[in-house]
């Protein structure tokens, strides 16, 4: 039997056992497809009934033919009072008519709040004019939460790029212009103001064809689609395609194109601009709403609508007018600046779920040392752990004394170890003594966990059985020992295990149950999941990348016998006599709040906001409920984290990689993409989302290299082991029973993937300078080709290339079977001169956009640099620190004029506020290039070689310092233009950037 309430939202398992066998230890047998699947050993375990995690079936009101269309029965509202102010001006707004109470209780009195907090941000703030009980249902973000950005000292609208303006006709309504040419950016004239306690929409018209990009998570082209629904609800259910997932980033940046006359004074809006022979100009501007509710952004063909079931709005436009102009703004007024890494976090990271023990983990160590690939980090999923719990260790297959052994060699070979931790605690049961759990224990007794309405522990289901939840927002906002309960926990387990970075999981929150299902059920854990795991019956890993079928046919035809009868046998058994579903909808109650099942629907990918996920009604300390935070658990999991790892590694920068997120979490913690598959597809994908993350100011993004789920072959690992080395994280990663995919299983990989990690190693010094960059202004590491070129609108979906920084541009190979791969060289028509990394001459003959057809034969990764940069590079090594050990060498790719310029910052690598830094600037003009050093930080490493690209003829000398350089230092290769410099060794003995120098030719 099953109860549910609409008020405590309790779900009782009072089922006929279901057992099966127990999940706690392993042993290993041959599956189907050949692949090592886990069996579980000694006492079996209840299972979670799959249907506690049904939920009830709802229709999201976008596709619901009965649902009514607010703008069609809402009054908006009318703007009275209004003042202006020193930056900005106020009204109050009251509603024009009488209440629709659509989707929630009318809010009839409403302030706005308009401020010119910058020369190129305005903020619009619309909120509950009254607390009291006529408002008793009202949310405004906290502070506490997520800080708000501030007013910058002596800015109004003169000094300000934007002007805002208003009206009552027929309703209240603002528009937002940028003043140099006039451009609405902004505006809700048309539409009226919907204001409930469970629904708010507004929205804004948009040019045609327009480009918008961000609004995020989702598995998507970079450029967002112009009918379509993007949904923000954090939800654990893997990378699906056009749906929600972990995070939730309301942010987007909308890129707009304009031809020019020829003195540049008139503008004229292109939406379609293909004439490659006009000449353009583009402007983009950002929009981020500071709400954590749940959303949807309705992307329509002429407008976009922003619908939420709670909060406010707190609406901030920055002008741009680059889109590197909008992210430096937005991380560094709103959501703050992206954590410094430390360098070994650059290094390659393996991992997979399914690593049984100690012994299998440092033979996957020692194979890379077999096979001379360059491992800086290895990780483990919760294989590692006792019974899933997190803060401790299996003691039969992880124990502590032999990961001592084992870390203690890995970190001598200056190698690193990174865990997992999931986001909800087990709740042990009390009837069996042997099953304490003092994690548990500390955190009842801290106050750490999130109730349920009556006052009680709320009790989920996750990888360990039946779980509590820390309560992040309950420690915010009301001070209840939650972080310090987990700093705690980290502490006391860093004792047992050096681990050097954390990976944090299921912060979603995932609940694999729906409602409190655990309450009055613990005397029946640990129990195992609702669903079978990887590789138990039923449940046997038998997908493979698109394309496997032509070179592995008979093993394809295998995998698919056996995938076609366990969908048979699943469908077989779970088919319902029933042709039509009763969705569940529920109409607003005059004065309260349906929090469970909102009177909107959102098209919630899991159905209602309840299902695998913590209940809305779920209550923290002091009574707010989970309806408000949902969103943020995440991104506050990362915050304690990072406190956490503070304390651990005192003065050093923590390394977290985190699943669910929230605007601003890039200044605690990187992001992985989640559980994809293994499927070319989801390499494409990983670009746009790498892109996208860049915009949300996340910059160490990577994926799971070669795919999670599913088995991969030797081509799509060997392609994608190549394109995942120019992302800033760079992990392989796959599921428990799959094929192992380490890059040393195929030889056809492991040549790939040595030679791009020979590129990446090569350029780390370059990718740390970008980080340093983006910690301290703001900027980009991935890029999108359109952010470096404004100027050419073909640009605006291109997606398949990126840049790295503002040098290196990649052209990866996406598709099955193929060795050639269609790119663009952007800016050609404006004399950018690009370079092939691996000959390093010019490539030649082509036009402003052109799709180039260019040789991508499997193994190899078409990477370009562009004129006009000096790219400081040092000898790989096979671990970051042996890297840094090396000898330095300069690529310098000259632009059509001979000039080029870079920087190097340098500094310990780990530190969180290093003691001494150094920045060297690189400048090249008139065959002169130039090295000037800024700062204290010591590197003794000499300059070993300098490349010159594109140096016309060939010089008759060349000088150091004014000396003149034997020959023996140097060659010119005519038909490339190539100056190449070597064995610079012994001129530079006390280190490279020890002081100013310069090197000429002529």
């Amino acid at each position: 039997m099953t109860l549910f309430t609409s008020t405590s939202f309790f779900f009782f398992a009072a089922l006929a056992p279901r057992w099966t066998v127990g999940q706690y230890g392993y042993s290993t047998e041959l599956g189907t497809t050949g692949a090592t699947t886990p069996t579980r050993s000694y006492a079996p375990v209840f299972t979670v009934p799959a249907s506690a995690d049904y939920g009830k079936p709802v229709l999201p009101n976008i596709r619901d033919p009965q649902a009514v269309d607010p703008q069609s029965v809402c009054p908006g509202y009318t703007a009275t009072n209004v003042h202006n102010t020193k930056a900005g001006f106020t009204a109050d707004l009251n509603l024009a008519g009488a209440p629709c109470n659509v989707y929630g209780n009318d809010i009839e009195n409403l302030t706005l709040v308009v401020g010119f907090q910058a020369d190129s941000r305005i903020h619009v703030q619309i909120q509950p004019r009254y607390i009291g009980p006529e408002n008793s249902t009202w949310f405004v973000l906290p502070e506490a939460l997520v800080p708000a950005p501030i007013d910058e000292e002596g800015t109004d609208e003169s000094s300000n790029q934007m002007s805002i303006s208003w009206s009552n006709d027929p309703t209240f309504s603002f528009t937002i212009k940028r003043k140099e040419n006039d451009d609405t950016l902004f505006t809700t004239e048309g539409t009226v103001l919907v204001y409930e306690d469970q629904f708010i929409e507004f929205g804004s018209s948009l040019p045609e064809n327009y480009n918008l990009y961000g609004v995020g998570e989702a598995i998507h082209g970079f450029r967002l689609q112009n009918n379509s629904t993007r949904t923000l609800f954090a939800a654990d259910v893997g990378d699906n395609i056009d749906a929600n997932i972990y995070g939730s980033h309301p942010v987007y940046h909308d890129t707009r194109y304009f031809t020019v006359d020829g003195d540049g004074k008139n503008m004229v809006y292109a939406a379609n601009a293909t004439d490659t022979t006009a000449r353009y100009v583009s402007y983009t501007h950002g929009v981020f709403l500071r709400n954590a509710h749940a959303q949807e952004i309705l992307l329509k063909p002429t407008d976009i609508t922003w619908r939420t079931l709670g909060g406010s709005i707190d609406l901030y436009l920055y002008s741009g007018p680059t889109a590197e102009d909008v992210t430096r703004a937005y991380q560094q007024s709103t959501v703050g600046l992206p954590a410094m890494q430390q360098y070994w976090t650059l290094g390659f990271h393996q991992c997979r779920w399914g690593y049984e023990n100690w012994t299998v983990v440092e033979d996957v160590v020692d194979n890379f040392a077999k096979f001379e690939i360059p491992l800086e980090t290895i990780w483990t999923d919760i294989d590692y752990m006792r019974d899933y719990r997190d803060f401790e260790n299996d003691p039969l297959r992880y124990s502590y004394s032999q990961g001592a052994q084992l870390l203690a060699k890995l970190h001598a070979n200056n190698q690193h170890y990174v865990p997992i931790v999931d986001s909800a605690i087990y709740a042990p049961n009390p009837e069996n003594a042997t099953d304490a759990y003092p994690t548990f224990d500390r955190g009842v007794e801290a106050n750490a966990f999130m109730l349920n309405p009556d006052g009680s522990l709320y009790i989920g289901a996750v990888w360990p059985g039946y779980t509590v939840f820390p309560d992040w927002v309950g420690a915010a906002i009301n001070g209840t020992g939650t972080v310090d309960w987990w700093i705690k926990e980290f502490e006391i387990w860093s004792k047992d295990v050096a681990f050097d970075g954390i990976w944090i999981d299921m912060s979603e929150v995932s609940s694999f149950c729906v409602g409190s299902c655990g309450n009055g059920n613990l005397t029946l854990n640990p129990v195992h999941p609702p669903f079978e795991l990887p590789g138990e019956p039923g449940n046997l890993v038998v997908q493979y990348p698109e394309g496997f079928d032509l070179t592995n046919g008979t093993e394809a035809t295998s995998a698919s016998s056996v995938g076609y009868s366990q969908t048979h046998t699943s469908t077989a058994t779970s088919t319902s006599t029933s042709t039509t579903t009763s969705y569940f909808r529920t109409t607003p109650t005059p004065g309260s709040r349906n929090v469970n099942w909102p009177p909107y629907a959102i098209n919630n990918y899991q159905g209602e906001l309840g299902k695998h996920a913590v209940s809305p009604n779920a209550t923290h300390h002091g009574g707010s409920l989970e309806y408000e935070f949902h969103n943020l658990f995440g991104h506050q999991i990362l915050n304690a984290t990072y406190q956490a790892l503070l304390n651990v590694f005192a003065g050093k920068r923590p390394f977290i990689i985190g699943r669910s997120t929230f605007a601003g979490s890039g200044k605690w913690a990187g992001h992985w993409g989640g559980d994809n598959e293994s499927l070319w597809a989801f390499m494409f994908f990983s670009i746009p989302q790498a892109l996208s993350f860049s915009i949300f100011g996340i910059p160490m993004f990577g994926v799971d290299t070669c795919g999670f789920g599913g088995n991969s072959d030797y081509e799509l690992c060997s392609r994608w082991m190549q394109l995942s080395a120019f992302f800033p994280f760079y992990r392989n990663h796959n599921t428990l029973s799959a094929n192992s995919q380490e890059p040393y299983i195929w030889s056809s990989v492991i040549s790939a993937t040595k030679d791009a990690m020979r590129i990446r190693y090569l350029l780390l010094p370059y990718m740390y300078t970008l980080f340093a960059h983006a910690n301290r202004d703001g900027s980009t590491v991935m890029r999108a080709l359109s952010w470096e070129f404004r100027d050419e609108p073909w640009l605006a979906d291109a997606d398949r290339q990126f840049m790295l920084g503002s040098a290196v541009m990649v052209t990866p190979c996406l598709q099955q079977g193929a060795s050639t791969v269609g790119g663009v060289f952007p800016g050609v028509g404006h004399g950018t001169v690009w370079y092939d990394w691996y000959n390093q001459t010019v490539v030649e003959g082509v036009q402003p956009g052109q799709n180039v057809t260019i040789d991508a034969p499997l193994g190899h990764i078409p990477v370009y640099l562009r004129g006009g940069n000096v790219i400081p590079i040092q000898e790989p090594g096979m671990t970051t620190a042996a890297s840094r050990k090396n000898g330095w060498g300069l690529l310098v790719a000259l632009d059509g004029k001979g000039h080029a310029d870079g920087q190097l910052y340098l500094d310990d690598g780990e530190s969180l506020v290093p003691d001494a830094t150094t920045w060297v600037d690189f400048h090249v003009s008139g065959s002169s290039l130039t090295a000037q050093p800024r700062g204290s930080y010591v590197d003794t490493n000499p300059l070993g070689n300098v490349t010159v690209m594109g140096v016309s003829s060939a010089p008759s000398k060349v000088l150091l310092d004014g000396k003149t350089l034997d020959s023996s230092y140097w060659t010119y290769s005519d038909p490339e233009k190539l100056l190449l410099l070597n064995g610079l060794d012994d001129l530079f003995p006390t280190g490279a950037w020890h002081a100013r120098w310069r090197l000429t030719w002529s």
